[in-house]
């Protein structure tokens, strides 16, 4: 919006020159969510504790420290990321951009269909929301929505193709399957997240990490000499995507300092169905799909955790692990959860690390 406004009045004010920088516009995105996830914070906490009687609803099947260290917590805390992000992406992003337009689509629709399963379990006092193949439904109906307006905005030698990481001019054409592959990137995005979501502070910084890696494609892949010179897919537009995933971050922030354990707050399924959403819809734009697998691949190793857990329990009657996703797995080992959390963490670091370096090594 300040884009739109303020950068055509250069001419008689040159101050507002800066507003074409989208270093400048990602920076005050970043600055802005932060400080309204700071305000609205507080607040929105207390209101949700007053409609929420007891917090969220703990598993009784889960880590027996939870039903003691985290009862009475409120959940639906991604709706502070999700104001913020979406006040934020408003202000500062070029609003003729379109990719702008589908990535805030499938967040804050996922938000929704999150929100509807946080009141669900709050409401009815049960760890059960959404039915599973209702929000299954509603996940891909949105996305294949999504899939098809990014493949009108795509360029056409890319619209239904993928790029493979260390190849500098592969694509393998996908046709009628990639409105399907994309459906599977943003879907699985948005669970792999949202089954990481399970301690203080787990999912929300290899999130935030996650979107500092594709903040940095997205800049260099809708930069013409950039791309040319690392090599990528050049796709116009996409570079307005840094503002987006920079109200992202921003919003992230403001919502771990409320998040930091012991937990004032958790995001919910509010939060994590959305940010999953959000890193799998820039992906599919940026045409770096596979390279989310590499920078999320915390997010896949924990949904693997589940897969084998049910697959071997249904074929074999055996359990591969104590408990998964695989954070309770260590928690059921003895490992204190801020030791998981920072471990993880860590490897979330070292594999955004892995994911960087296929921009250069072609």
């Amino acid at each position: 919006m300040l884009y739109n406004l303020l950068f055509p009045l250069a001419d008689q004010f040159p101050a507002f020159n800066v507003f074409k920088y989208l270093t400048f516009r990602t920076g005050g995105a970043v600055m802005t969510a932060l400080i309204i996830s700071f305000l609205i914070g507080p607040k929105l906490i207390n209101m949700l504790h007053m409609h929420q009687k007891g917090g969220q609803p703990i598993r009784i099947d889960g880590p027996e420290g939870h039903l003691l260290t985290k009862q009475g917590t409120p959940t639906m805390g991604g709706l502070m990321i999700l104001i913020a992000m979406v006040i934020s992406t408003l202000l500062w992003a070029d609003l003729s951009n379109g990719f702008v337009w589908v990535a805030l689509g499938v967040t804050v629709s996922y938000g929704v269909i999150g929100f509807l399963d946080d009141y669900l379990k709050v409401s009815r006092r049960n760890h059960k929301g959404l039915p599973g193949k209702m929000k299954m439904a509603l996940q891909i109906a949105f996305a294949l929505a999504a899939a098809f307006w990014i493949m009108r905005m795509l360029p056409g030698d890319l619209e239904t193709t993928l790029a493979m990481p260390f190849f500098k001019d592969t694509l393998l054409q996908l046709a009628w399957f990639f409105p399907v592959f994309a459906i599977l990137v943003m879907v699985g995005a948005s669970n792999a997240v949202n089954l990481t979501d399970g301690l203080d502070g787990l999912a929300i910084v290899p999130v935030m990490i996650a979107a500092g890696v594709f903040m940095l494609i997205s800049y260099l892949v809708g930069n013409a000499v950039f791309a040319g010179y690392l090599q990528l897919h050049y796709v116009p537009g996409t570079g307005e995507l840094a503002t987006f995933l920079g109200a992202l971050v921003g919003g992230g922030l403001g919502f771990l300092w409320f998040n930091a354990p012991p937990a004032r707050v958790f995001m919910g399924d509010t939060g994590s169905l959305s940010l999953g959403g959000a890193l799998g819809v820039v992906s599919v734009i940026t045409k770096h799909e596979l390279v989310l697998a590499i920078v999320g691949g915390l997010f896949v190793l924990e949904t693997v955790s589940v897969i084998v857990q049910v697959v071997s329990f249904k074929l074999t009657g055996k359990r591969v692990f104590a408990m998964a996703p695989l954070h309770h797995h260590f928690e059921k080992k003895g490992w204190a959860e801020s030791t998981i959390v920072v471990r993880f963490w860590i490897i979330a670091t070292i594999l955004a690390l892995v994911g960087l370096s296929t921009l250069k090594l072609r």
